[in-house]
Protein backbone atom coordinates (compact mmCIF):
# COMPACT_ATOMS: atom_id res chain seq x y z
CA UNK A 1 0.00 0.00 0.00
CA UNK A 2 1.48 3.33 -1.05
CA UNK A 3 2.17 5.92 1.68
CA UNK A 4 -0.23 8.81 2.10
CA UNK A 5 0.57 12.02 0.24
CA UNK A 6 2.19 14.70 2.41
CA UNK A 7 2.23 18.41 1.50
CA UNK A 8 4.30 21.23 2.91
CA UNK A 9 6.76 24.07 2.48
CA UNK A 10 10.52 24.51 2.17
CA UNK A 11 12.70 27.32 3.51
CA UNK A 12 16.16 28.57 2.55
CA UNK A 13 16.19 31.72 4.76
CA UNK A 14 17.83 33.82 2.06
CA UNK A 15 17.59 37.44 3.16
CA UNK A 16 19.06 39.96 0.69
CA UNK A 17 19.04 43.67 1.60
CA UNK A 18 15.92 44.23 -0.50
CA UNK A 19 13.81 42.45 2.14
CA UNK A 20 14.20 45.44 4.48
CA UNK A 21 14.65 43.37 7.64
CA UNK A 22 17.64 42.13 9.61
CA UNK A 23 18.31 38.41 9.98
CA UNK A 24 17.06 38.18 13.55
CA UNK A 25 13.73 39.73 12.62
CA UNK A 26 13.50 37.63 9.47
CA UNK A 27 14.04 34.41 11.42
CA UNK A 28 11.37 35.45 13.91
CA UNK A 29 8.86 36.14 11.13
CA UNK A 30 9.53 32.78 9.51
CA UNK A 31 9.15 30.92 12.80
CA UNK A 32 5.79 32.63 13.32
CA UNK A 33 4.78 31.65 9.80
CA UNK A 34 5.76 28.01 10.35
CA UNK A 35 3.61 27.87 13.50
CA UNK A 36 0.69 29.33 11.54
CA UNK A 37 1.14 26.82 8.70
CA UNK A 38 1.25 23.98 11.21
CA UNK A 39 -2.13 25.18 12.47
CA UNK A 40 -3.47 25.23 8.91
CA UNK A 41 -2.75 21.51 8.59
CA UNK A 42 0.34 21.24 6.41
CA UNK A 43 2.42 18.11 6.90
CA UNK A 44 6.01 19.10 6.12
CA UNK A 45 8.64 21.75 6.70
CA UNK A 46 11.82 21.16 4.71
CA UNK A 47 15.06 23.14 4.59
CA UNK A 48 17.74 23.58 1.96
CA UNK A 49 21.38 24.24 2.77
CA UNK A 50 24.33 26.15 1.33
CA UNK A 51 27.24 27.95 2.95
CA UNK A 52 29.03 31.31 2.95
CA UNK A 53 26.37 33.04 0.82
CA UNK A 54 26.08 36.83 1.21
CA UNK A 55 22.28 36.75 1.57
CA UNK A 56 22.42 34.36 4.52
CA UNK A 57 21.37 31.14 2.78
CA UNK A 58 20.61 28.75 5.64
CA UNK A 59 23.79 26.84 6.58
CA UNK A 60 22.40 24.93 9.57
CA UNK A 61 18.84 23.64 9.61
CA UNK A 62 18.74 21.50 12.76
CA UNK A 63 18.76 24.47 15.17
CA UNK A 64 15.92 26.07 13.19
CA UNK A 65 13.93 22.83 13.18
CA UNK A 66 14.46 22.56 16.93
CA UNK A 67 13.08 26.07 17.46
CA UNK A 68 10.09 25.28 15.25
CA UNK A 69 9.54 21.93 16.94
CA UNK A 70 9.11 23.69 20.28
CA UNK A 71 6.22 25.73 18.86
CA UNK A 72 4.48 23.24 16.55
CA UNK A 73 2.62 19.99 17.02
CA UNK A 74 2.24 18.23 13.68
CA UNK A 75 4.65 19.16 10.90
CA UNK A 76 7.55 16.84 10.10
CA UNK A 77 10.98 18.42 9.55
CA UNK A 78 13.56 17.34 6.99
CA UNK A 79 16.20 18.62 4.58
CA UNK A 80 16.44 18.72 0.81
CA UNK A 81 19.32 18.49 1.21
CA UNK A 82 21.95 18.30 3.94
CA UNK A 83 25.36 18.27 2.23
CA UNK A 84 26.56 15.09 3.87
CA UNK A 85 30.30 15.36 3.02
CA UNK A 86 30.46 18.51 5.17
CA UNK A 87 29.15 16.74 8.29
CA UNK A 88 30.91 14.57 10.83
CA UNK A 89 28.37 11.72 10.59
CA UNK A 90 28.41 10.61 14.24
CA UNK A 91 27.86 14.18 15.38
CA UNK A 92 25.03 14.54 12.86
CA UNK A 93 23.46 11.36 14.23
CA UNK A 94 23.64 12.77 17.76
CA UNK A 95 22.09 16.08 16.72
CA UNK A 96 19.26 14.21 15.02
CA UNK A 97 18.70 12.08 18.13
CA UNK A 98 18.24 15.23 20.20
CA UNK A 99 15.88 16.75 17.60
CA UNK A 100 13.96 13.48 17.34
CA UNK A 101 13.24 13.65 21.06
CA UNK A 102 12.53 17.38 21.14
CA UNK A 103 10.06 17.11 18.25
CA UNK A 104 8.28 13.98 19.40
CA UNK A 105 9.56 11.95 16.47
CA UNK A 106 8.94 14.59 13.81
CA UNK A 107 12.29 14.56 12.05
CA UNK A 108 13.66 12.98 8.87
CA UNK A 109 16.93 13.60 7.04
CA UNK A 110 17.62 14.12 3.34
CA UNK A 111 21.23 14.06 2.21
CA UNK A 112 23.22 14.55 -0.97
CA UNK A 113 26.71 14.91 -2.35
CA UNK A 114 26.80 18.67 -2.73
CA UNK A 115 28.55 20.34 -5.64
CA UNK A 116 29.31 24.02 -4.90
CA UNK A 117 33.08 24.56 -4.65
CA UNK A 118 32.67 27.37 -2.11
CA UNK A 119 30.78 25.08 0.28
CA UNK A 120 33.67 22.61 0.31
CA UNK A 121 36.47 25.19 0.31
CA UNK A 122 35.15 26.83 3.45
CA UNK A 123 35.37 23.49 5.26
CA UNK A 124 38.83 22.78 3.87
CA UNK A 125 37.59 19.75 1.96
CA UNK A 126 38.22 18.84 -1.70
CA UNK A 127 35.14 18.41 -3.86
CA UNK A 128 36.78 15.26 -5.20
CA UNK A 129 36.08 13.53 -1.87
CA UNK A 130 32.34 14.14 -1.95
CA UNK A 131 31.40 10.63 -3.14
CA UNK A 132 33.57 8.71 -0.67
CA UNK A 133 32.53 10.97 2.21
CA UNK A 134 28.86 10.56 1.31
CA UNK A 135 29.05 6.78 1.03
CA UNK A 136 30.90 6.41 4.33
CA UNK A 137 28.66 8.99 5.97
CA UNK A 138 25.57 7.06 4.92
CA UNK A 139 27.03 3.82 6.23
CA UNK A 140 27.77 5.43 9.59
CA UNK A 141 24.37 7.15 9.81
CA UNK A 142 22.61 3.88 9.02
CA UNK A 143 24.49 2.09 11.80
CA UNK A 144 23.82 4.91 14.25
CA UNK A 145 20.11 4.82 13.45
CA UNK A 146 19.92 1.11 14.28
CA UNK A 147 20.68 1.92 17.90
CA UNK A 148 23.39 -0.73 18.18
CA UNK A 149 26.97 -0.33 19.35
CA UNK A 150 29.46 -0.40 16.46
CA UNK A 151 32.90 0.57 15.21
CA UNK A 152 33.81 1.70 11.71
CA UNK A 153 37.06 2.11 9.81
CA UNK A 154 36.92 3.77 6.41
CA UNK A 155 39.00 5.90 4.11
CA UNK A 156 37.51 9.18 5.39
CA UNK A 157 36.04 8.37 8.80
CA UNK A 158 36.75 6.20 11.80
CA UNK A 159 34.44 5.54 14.73
CA UNK A 160 35.12 3.47 17.83
CA UNK A 161 32.61 1.89 20.17
CA UNK A 162 29.73 4.16 19.14
CA UNK A 163 26.16 3.95 20.38
CA UNK A 164 23.93 7.00 20.02
CA UNK A 165 22.36 8.43 23.15
CA UNK A 166 19.72 9.59 23.79
CA UNK A 167 17.89 6.77 22.04
CA UNK A 168 15.94 7.78 18.96
CA UNK A 169 12.25 8.13 19.58
CA UNK A 170 11.51 6.68 16.14
CA UNK A 171 12.42 2.99 15.86
CA UNK A 172 15.28 2.75 13.40
CA UNK A 173 16.01 6.45 13.69
CA UNK A 174 14.85 9.29 11.45
CA UNK A 175 13.67 8.13 8.01
CA UNK A 176 16.52 8.56 5.53
CA UNK A 177 16.27 10.27 2.14
CA UNK A 178 18.98 10.39 -0.52
CA UNK A 179 19.10 12.87 -3.40
CA UNK A 180 19.81 11.59 -6.90
CA UNK A 181 20.62 13.56 -10.03
CA UNK A 182 21.94 10.52 -11.91
CA UNK A 183 21.86 6.74 -12.07
CA UNK A 184 24.63 6.46 -9.49
CA UNK A 185 22.67 8.58 -7.04
CA UNK A 186 19.55 6.46 -7.55
CA UNK A 187 21.53 3.28 -6.95
CA UNK A 188 23.03 4.84 -3.81
CA UNK A 189 19.53 5.58 -2.48
CA UNK A 190 18.46 1.99 -3.09
CA UNK A 191 21.68 0.60 -1.59
CA UNK A 192 21.08 2.45 1.65
CA UNK A 193 17.38 1.57 1.70
CA UNK A 194 16.45 5.24 1.49
CA UNK A 195 13.55 7.29 0.23
CA UNK A 196 14.30 9.29 -2.92
CA UNK A 197 14.75 12.99 -3.66
CA UNK A 198 14.96 13.04 -7.49
CA UNK A 199 16.98 15.92 -8.92
CA UNK A 200 17.47 14.72 -12.47
CA UNK A 201 15.55 13.02 -15.29
CA UNK A 202 12.89 10.46 -14.34
CA UNK A 203 14.55 7.66 -16.31
CA UNK A 204 17.91 7.94 -14.54
CA UNK A 205 16.62 8.69 -11.05
CA UNK A 206 13.16 7.45 -10.10
CA UNK A 207 13.04 4.61 -12.64
CA UNK A 208 16.52 3.33 -11.77
CA UNK A 209 15.68 3.46 -8.04
CA UNK A 210 12.36 1.64 -8.58
CA UNK A 211 14.00 -1.06 -10.68
CA UNK A 212 16.74 -1.60 -8.10
CA UNK A 213 14.23 -1.90 -5.26
CA UNK A 214 12.19 -4.46 -7.20
CA UNK A 215 15.28 -6.42 -8.28
CA UNK A 216 16.28 -6.85 -4.64
CA UNK A 217 12.81 -8.00 -3.60
CA UNK A 218 11.71 -4.78 -1.95
CA UNK A 219 8.30 -3.21 -2.52
CA UNK A 220 8.54 0.37 -3.86
CA UNK A 221 5.23 1.12 -2.16
CA UNK A 222 7.07 0.93 1.16
CA UNK A 223 9.13 4.01 0.20
CA UNK A 224 8.60 7.70 -0.46
CA UNK A 225 9.51 10.06 -3.32
CA UNK A 226 9.63 13.79 -2.63
CA UNK A 227 10.36 16.98 -4.54
CA UNK A 228 10.23 20.77 -4.37
CA UNK A 229 7.53 21.95 -6.78
CA UNK A 230 6.63 25.57 -6.03
CA UNK A 231 3.06 26.79 -6.28
CA UNK A 232 1.63 30.29 -6.08
CA UNK A 233 -2.14 30.47 -5.69
CA UNK A 234 -3.80 33.62 -6.99
CA UNK A 235 -6.89 34.71 -8.87
CA UNK A 236 -4.95 37.71 -10.22
CA UNK A 237 -1.81 36.34 -11.85
CA UNK A 238 -0.99 39.51 -13.78
CA UNK A 239 -1.09 41.54 -10.57
CA UNK A 240 0.53 39.14 -8.08
CA UNK A 241 3.01 37.02 -10.02
CA UNK A 242 5.63 39.66 -11.06
CA UNK A 243 6.99 40.09 -7.51
CA UNK A 244 7.33 36.32 -7.07
CA UNK A 245 8.90 35.97 -10.52
CA UNK A 246 11.50 38.63 -9.71
CA UNK A 247 12.37 36.85 -6.46
CA UNK A 248 12.64 33.54 -8.30
CA UNK A 249 15.01 35.04 -10.85
CA UNK A 250 17.16 36.25 -7.96
CA UNK A 251 17.06 32.77 -6.46
CA UNK A 252 18.20 31.15 -9.69
CA UNK A 253 21.11 33.55 -10.18
CA UNK A 254 22.85 31.83 -7.29
CA UNK A 255 22.36 28.38 -8.83
CA UNK A 256 23.51 29.55 -12.25
CA UNK A 257 26.75 30.83 -10.73
CA UNK A 258 27.16 27.72 -8.58
CA UNK A 259 26.63 25.36 -11.53
CA UNK A 260 29.14 27.34 -13.58
CA UNK A 261 31.72 27.21 -10.79
CA UNK A 262 31.16 23.47 -10.44
CA UNK A 263 31.36 22.86 -14.21
CA UNK A 264 27.94 21.23 -14.20
CA UNK A 265 26.46 22.85 -17.31
CA UNK A 266 22.91 24.20 -17.32
CA UNK A 267 21.29 25.20 -14.01
CA UNK A 268 18.10 23.37 -12.99
CA UNK A 269 15.63 25.79 -14.60
CA UNK A 270 17.37 25.41 -17.98
CA UNK A 271 17.84 21.64 -18.00
CA UNK A 272 14.95 20.29 -20.06
CA UNK A 273 15.68 16.67 -19.18
CA UNK A 274 15.22 17.14 -15.44
CA UNK A 275 11.89 16.71 -13.73
CA UNK A 276 10.53 20.26 -13.90
CA UNK A 277 10.59 22.22 -10.68
CA UNK A 278 9.22 25.38 -12.27
CA UNK A 279 6.42 27.27 -10.55
CA UNK A 280 2.75 26.44 -10.93
CA UNK A 281 0.84 29.73 -10.85
CA UNK A 282 -2.89 30.32 -11.00
CA UNK A 283 -6.19 29.85 -9.25
CA UNK A 284 -7.05 26.89 -7.05
CA UNK A 285 -8.49 24.75 -9.85
CA UNK A 286 -5.45 25.32 -12.06
CA UNK A 287 -2.99 24.52 -9.26
CA UNK A 288 -4.88 21.37 -8.29
CA UNK A 289 -5.02 20.13 -11.88
CA UNK A 290 -1.34 20.80 -12.58
CA UNK A 291 -0.02 19.41 -9.31
CA UNK A 292 -2.29 16.35 -9.32
CA UNK A 293 -1.02 15.38 -12.75
CA UNK A 294 2.57 16.04 -11.65
CA UNK A 295 2.16 13.86 -8.55
CA UNK A 296 0.70 10.99 -10.57
CA UNK A 297 3.31 11.22 -13.32
CA UNK A 298 6.27 10.96 -10.95
CA UNK A 299 4.82 8.69 -8.24
CA UNK A 300 5.30 11.39 -5.61
CA UNK A 301 4.42 10.92 -1.96
CA UNK A 302 5.82 14.25 -0.69
CA UNK A 303 5.58 17.68 -2.30
CA UNK A 304 6.65 21.05 -0.93
CA UNK A 305 6.42 24.60 -2.22
CA UNK A 306 8.87 27.42 -1.56
CA UNK A 307 7.49 29.33 1.40
CA UNK A 308 9.29 32.69 1.18
CA UNK A 309 11.15 33.55 -2.05
CA UNK A 310 14.35 35.55 -1.42
CA UNK A 311 13.87 39.26 -0.95
CA UNK A 312 10.25 38.91 0.18
CA UNK A 313 8.77 38.86 3.67
CA UNK A 314 6.43 36.10 4.87
CA UNK A 315 3.45 38.46 4.78
CA UNK A 316 3.91 38.84 1.00
CA UNK A 317 3.11 35.17 0.39
CA UNK A 318 0.78 34.34 3.27
CA UNK A 319 -2.39 34.76 1.23
CA UNK A 320 -1.14 32.26 -1.33
CA UNK A 321 0.12 29.85 1.33
CA UNK A 322 -3.19 29.94 3.16
CA UNK A 323 -5.05 28.95 0.01
CA UNK A 324 -2.40 26.35 -0.77
CA UNK A 325 -2.81 24.79 2.69
CA UNK A 326 -6.59 24.99 3.00
CA UNK A 327 -7.84 24.67 -0.59
CA UNK A 328 -5.16 23.08 -2.78
CA UNK A 329 -3.52 20.57 -0.43
CA UNK A 330 -6.76 18.83 0.71
CA UNK A 331 -7.81 18.30 -2.90
CA UNK A 332 -4.37 16.94 -3.83
CA UNK A 333 -4.55 14.48 -0.95
CA UNK A 334 -8.07 13.43 -1.90
CA UNK A 335 -7.05 12.93 -5.56
CA UNK A 336 -4.08 10.81 -4.47
CA UNK A 337 -6.39 8.49 -2.55
CA UNK A 338 -8.58 7.81 -5.61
Amino acid sequence: MRPNLRIGVVYDFRNPPSSGIDNQGFYAEILDQAVWLDGLGLDLVWFTEHHFVDDGYLPSWIPVASAMAARTRNVVFSSDISILPLYQPVRLAEDLAVLDNLSGGRVEIGVGLGYVPRDFAGYGLPVAQRVSRTDEGLEILSRCFRGERFSFTGKRYQARDVIIKPDYLQPGGPPLWVAASSKNGALRAARFNANLLPQGPYETTIQVWLDELKASGRDPDDYRVGIIKPCFVTDHKERDWPAIRAAERFRMEYYAQAFKAAGRGAPPDQDRERISQNWVVGDVDHCVAELSAFIRQYRLTDLVTWAVPPGLRPEAVNASLERFATEVAPRLIEAALN
